[in-house]
């Protein structure tokens, strides 16, 4: 990382140091609001796999609200002469901001704390349900710089929350429900929360994240980080010579498993014969020795000891027979959802729902608003380098608001 500044002066309180720092705390996916996918695998080669027949149900990516286009919005077309009153009185007595920082994994706190060392006392808008992102979902981090010992996904958070707060930052544990990117006619954009408060801000910047797409059967979510695993970046090294597979047929699945072979056999398991992945990467598994395939199965449950994963129970969708997998671990690689719906198509997003940003920079199409971590980076996906982000968009809405 290319540093001016280095924020890790004061390892006491793991980031509660006040020297100036350069781009430090990583990326992130928030499920919910927030941006943190933190050790994300980044396998998505620019190309997220949406492999969902495979079992998964994709999230639709909102924030909040199953449905943002109509958060927050009166059930009658008409609102009455209260109604009307109300919304008014709402607005009247909005929060008015420098800049609000949406999201709050990595690249959020990283937003954060550098405007916050510019005087700028940004608002960071946490999410409601998990405030940090995937992160604090994430046991022991390992690859993060500064940690030869590794450091606890939800301590990395807390940390990065209390030095970010320690420099001016304020928190608000809500999600946005609906957004008006454009200025008004005082230069404000305006962000409705669930709870119908508003902020108007006169940069924002958008720090949401992504989440991994799951296969929703049973047992993945009590053994989530004990055997089953979203990352294959992360958690590969916790298997060697174990027995393993990946559940998936885009390009990050296999490019998951083909990493895997560094530390043990893998089971390579498709809904299907064919493959969603580019060529060249099933050529390069099937001519790997040590993968194998399972082609015509899907994942219906994922069994275990209680305490660990033991193995899989595998639908032949053909003709509805079962068969049992032993595996000591099962990496899922069925694609990500970025967290833009709540946007309501007012910032550029590609084909798959990722924020477009303006080359090098985290500008959107939107003048004073900016996008950092994995809602604009459907490719890397890490910790680190969400974190570097953060601190770009950082950079970049002080030079908007300094204009």
């Amino acid at each position: 990382m290319t540093s001016n500044d280095s924020d890790l002066s004061d390892l006491s309180g793991l980031f509660a140091g006040a020297t100036d720092a350069g781009s430090l705390l990583g990326d992130g996916s928030l499920l919910g609001n927030g941006s943190g996918n933190g050790l994300g695998d980044g396998s998505g080669a620019g190309s997220p796999s949406a492999d969902s027949a495979d079992g998964s149900l994709p999230g639709n990516g909102s924030i909040g609200n199953a449905d943002s286009s109509a958060a927050g919005t009166s059930a009658s077309a008409t609102p009455d002469a209260s109604d009307a009153s109300a919304a008014s009185a709402n607005v009247s007595s909005a929060h008015t901001h420098r800049v609000v920082i949406v999201g709050s994994g990595p690249a959020g706190w990283t937003a954060a704390l550098y405007l916050g060392r510019a005087g700028f006392k940004p608002l960071v808008i946490a999410g409601a349900l998990t405030p940090g992102g995937q992160l604090v979902n994430t046991s022991t981090v390992e690859n993060y710089p500064g940690f030869p010992d590794g450091v606890q996904g939800p301590d990395l958070m807390q940390a990065m929350q209390k030095q970010a707060e320690k420099f001016g930052a304020t928190v608000v544990y809500n999600d946005v429900t609906r957004v008006t990117l454009s200025d008004d006619a005082d230069g404000y954009k305006t962000l409705v929360l669930d709870s119908g408060e508003v902020h108007k801000a006169q940069a924002v910047i958008l720090t949401t994240g992504s989440q991994y797409r799951h296969l929703n059967v049973p047992g993945e979510k009590e053994y989530g980080g004990h055997g089953v695993s979203y990352c294959a970046t992360c958690d590969g090294f916790f298997f060697r010579g174990k027995k393993i597979a990946v559940v998936g047929g885009g390009d990050s699945a296999f490019q998951d498993a083909l990493f895997l072979t560094r530390f043990a056999d893998v089971t390579l398991i498709h809904r299907r014969e064919g493959f969603r992945a580019s060529k060249v990467l099933v050529d390069r598994a099937r001519t790997n020795p040590k993968i194998a395939f399972r082609l015509n199965a899907t994942v219906s449950e994922i069994t275990g000891d209680g305490q660990k994963v033991t193995g899989v129970t595998l639908l032949d969708p053909r003709d509805g027979s079962t068969s049992h997998l032993a595996l000591d671990g099962l990496f899922v690689a069925i694609g990500m959802t970025p967290n833009t719906a709540f946007l309501g198509g007012q910032v550029t997003l590609d084909d798959h729902g990722y924020i477009v940003t303006d080359g090098g920079s985290t500008r959107t199409n939107v003048p004073g608003v900016f996008a950092a971590g994995d809602v604009a980076d459907p490719v890397y996906q890490q910790a680190v380098s969400a974190a570097g982000m953060g601190c770009r968009a950082a950079l970049d809405a002080q030079a908007y608001l300094d204009r």
